[in-house]
């Protein structure tokens, strides 16, 4: 049944008031016009500055501050893990949340982004409070702060995520994922260029032993005003349907949310989506944890022939992939909205297995690439395969779902994404030891496990929406 664009457009109405149920309810969700798709999907923008500053800034101040690379995956097992605590708790309580102002997601994003902000403006201070090089202190406060980093960040993402499986319907479902992918690059491409422009514009790339560079804690102080910023326009924007809405484009009992169920219930009763994604994701995350663990010291190795943290070279080779995962972000985001927002949806499955496999070939490049400008080529490729491990995936899961428990189970989702960065972390104690403490072998071990993710596409089935794609507005 075709639904009256008054309502589509409701989704953005004046703050305060919440998208109101038509006279006709449709048997599906409406297309949303695209200045709502954009209000839905912009917000990522801010919340990957802070993901983008940490995953390529997170090693190099760790090692500046004195931390052993053997042990660097301690200090990245915490973000994974707490993600994985908290976007189910998110979830679950958010699908029983709603305030008439803002909503049912969006008061989460309101107490987190300050949060957030704040820790972004701690975590690179970590060195500066006299704490001493490899100190106990140095590197206690600085786990602390990524912990909290990533609970509060965590937090931010989540509103994102299921707004989308809340408002959009399948036939827009593509194009609003590859919308807020694109868009979560652009915030990358912004946080990993600061260090670098800072750098040309003079500020100063190298400090003294133990303290992190000036570039690199102005790079998080403008990411954090950037993510309040965004985060406040979000807030300000976007208006979720009412309960009694929502339940009617659902098609689900209004009342449904007062079935408590736990976590674990809801896992058990999860559509075979998850758990055949799920094996995808396990080689998949594994190998992105490496690459966002050991790009910089391979870059550094290869490249400068160094590995010693505080040198000139070492500082080069951090600021040099941040100009890396600039070109990786523009390709992602050139390759989301000019190729993956226009494909059919019959066809996830394919684009899934091609953007995996160009993500595998980029990192065993990496591996055998010596010069600096040569790296532009894989990291063009893992580009598109980044984007594509944000996208695929959700597509097809959130396919799968009904809208009863839907935050519920997108937190639970972040959990095959989770659980393969602890394990990687965990098991970097053995395997880096077995590649003789080689970082660029490292890049090719994650490459390694990124074609074993191309392999596992093969278990999925589902290779096309389970729901009956809405028809256009009229």
């Amino acid at each position: 049944m075709n639904q009256p664009t008054a309502h589509a457009a409701g989704a953005a109405k004046p703050t305060g008031t919440a998208a109101k149920k038509p006279a006709r309810i449709s048997n599906s969700l409406p297309n949303l016009p695209l200045k709502t798709l954009f209000a839905i999907t912009f917000g990522f923008c801010g919340v990957n500055m802070a993901f983008s500053l940490q995953s390529s800034q997170m090693s190099r101040i760790f090692q500046t501050i004195g931390a052993d690379p053997t042990n660097l995956g301690l200090f990245f097992i915490l973000p994974p893990l707490a993600g994985l605590i908290v976007q189910p708790l998110v979830g679950k309580y958010s699908d029983r949340t709603w305030s008439p102002r803002f909503g049912r997601r969006m008061p989460y994003l309101l107490f987190s982004a300050p949060i957030a902000a704040l820790v972004m403006i701690l975590l690179p201070n970590a060195g500066s409070f006299g704490f001493g090089y490899a100190s106990l202190a140095a590197l206690l406060f600085g786990a602390i702060a990524i912990l909290l980093m990533d609970l509060s960040s965590n937090v931010c993402m989540q509103p994102f995520r299921m707004i989308i499986g809340d408002m959009v319907n399948e036939n827009q479902k593509d194009k609003a994922w590859s919308w807020q992918q694109a868009f979560s690059n652009l915030g990358g491409v912004l946080a990993t260029l600061l260090p670098f422009v800072l750098t040309y514009f003079g500020v100063a790339n190298t400090a003294k032993k133990g303290v992190v560079p000036l570039s690199v804690r102005l790079a998080f102080y403008i990411g954090a005003a950037i993510l309040l910023g965004i985060s406040a326009y979000t807030i300000h924007s976007v208006k979720e349907y009412d309960p009694e809405t929502y339940a009617d484009y659902h098609q689900i009992d209004p009342q449904a949310h007062k079935n408590h169920k736990s976590i674990w219930q809801l896992i058990k009763e999860a559509p075979k989506a998850l758990w055949e994604v799920a094996i995808v994701q396990m080689f998949a995350w594994i190998g992105i944890q490496y690459m966002w663990t050991y790009t910089t010291g391979a870059i550094a190795q290869n490249v400068w022939n160094t590995t010693n943290a505080t040198s000139a070279g070492y500082q080069a080779a951090g600021n040099w992939y941040g100009i890396l995962t600039f070109i990786q972000s523009m390709a992602a985001v050139l390759y989301g909205f000019l190729i993956l927002s226009h494909t059919n949806p019959f066809k996830r499955k394919f684009w899934y297995r091609f953007g995996i496999t160009c993500f595998a070939i980029g990192l065993i490049w990496v591996f055998f690439i010596h010069n600096q400008y040569l790296l532009i080529l894989p990291f063009c490729l893992i580009g598109i395969g980044f984007f594509t491990v944000h996208v695929e995936p959700f597509n097809i899961f959130t396919s799968s779902l009904n809208g009863s428990n839907e935050g519920s189970y997108i937190g639970i989702f972040n959990g095959t994404i989770c659980l393969p960065q602890i394990i990687a972390s965990v098991a970097s104690f053995l395997v880096f030891r077995l590649v003789g403490k080689s970082m660029p072998g490292m890049m090719l071990v994650a490459g390694i496990s990124m074609l074993i993710a191309v392999l596992a596409i093969s278990v999925l089935k589902q290779d096309k929406p389970q729901k009956d794609l809405s028809e256009d507005v009229q």
